[in-house]
């Protein structure tokens, strides 16, 4: 039988979209949130890139207010007004003591992001630290120059996945920020090419395996700049991730400590690439927050 399983793609006509259920209406009824706000910057190779902003419930803009930089995985992402409870912005926003006054989270959807049509996609193929980190710091840029309330000397950059790649980058190429959250991001490319489950993926991105391209592997892996390394940094692996082994995590964390980096690590026995477990998404935010706030004071 060669005939398919699946019911054939179609197109249907539908109205304005209607909500049925109303399961989190009285919890919500409770929650001060900040609408999505979008702008746009000239990014790498003269595109237009488009970046985000939350500020914190109960803004008062004639303060200046801490920085939570959020890079997205992927990378083939994007941040949008979606919602979800792993990296959602409006959590990083709020409050986190009573002595805070929370967060102003930017969010840049860099070259590689989805959305913007398959040449600014494919943009990153090969250039995992060009255009992407030139979006990234150029929306920063643009941010800290455009919102009179951003206190620019308390930023601190968190991202997972792709998003921890470029942590992991940025720690070897800028010193701007006053501290990092790496969540299951790439080390060393060699060897994140030689343990992941997903070969494919590294061949593309790398233009090849690292014994045919070993130039381009060498290029942008974040390993090969460790000496720069000084930004005190969060790292958080988890054992079951097989699209990044938790030994990339466990390198990253291991080179903090031998060059005397402020650092600690979260490590989750029983978690994957996300971390999707009620109480690890607990403990998660808290030692994220927690991190954040020493460092941002």
């Amino acid at each position: 039988n060669d005939r398919s399983q699946c019911t054939p793609v179609s197109a249907v006509p539908y109205g304005p979209m209607k909500q049925f259920t109303h399961f989190n209406d009285a919890a919500l009824s409770q929650a001060a949130m900040s609408p999505l706000e979008s702008f746009w910057f000239p990014g790498a190779l003269g595109d237009k890139v488009q970046g985000f902003l939350v500020k914190p419930p109960n803004f008062d803009a004639s303060k200046k207010y801490p920085v939570k930089f959020l890079i997205h995985g992927g990378p083939q992402g994007a941040w949008g007004n979606d919602w979800s409870y792993r990296w959602n912005p409006e959590l990083f926003a709020a409050p986190t003591s009573s002595q805070s006054s929370g967060y102003v989270v930017i969010m840049i959807n860099f070259h590689g992001s989805t959305g913007y049509g398959q040449k600014f996609i494919d943009a990153i193929n090969g250039d995992w630290g060009g255009a992407p980190y030139e979006d990234l710091m150029k929306g920063l840029d643009y941010a800290e120059q455009t919102y009179p309330f951003i206190d620019k000397t308390r930023e601190c950059a968190l991202g997972a996945s792709y998003g921890g790649y470029a942590i992991n980058w940025i720690m070897g190429h800028t010193d701007r920020f006053k501290c990092l959250v790496s969540h299951d991001g790439m080390f060393n490319a060699e060897s994140a090419w030689g343990s992941t489950e997903e070969l494919w993926f590294n061949n593309w991105e790398f233009k090849g395996t690292p014994y045919d391209n070993r130039a381009g592997y060498e290029k942008w892996s974040p390993h090969q700049y460790a000496k720069n390394f000084k930004t005190p940094t969060l790292v958080i692996h988890g054992q079951r991730d097989y699209r990044l082994d938790v030994s990339e995590g466990l390198q990253l964390f291991t080179t903090l400590q031998m060059e005397g980096v402020p650092s600690k690590m979260l490590y989750f026995p029983d978690e994957g690439h996300w971390v999707q477990k009620p109480q690890n998404s607990q403990l998660w935010y808290k030692t994220v927050n927690d991190w954040v706030d020493q460092w941002t004071k």
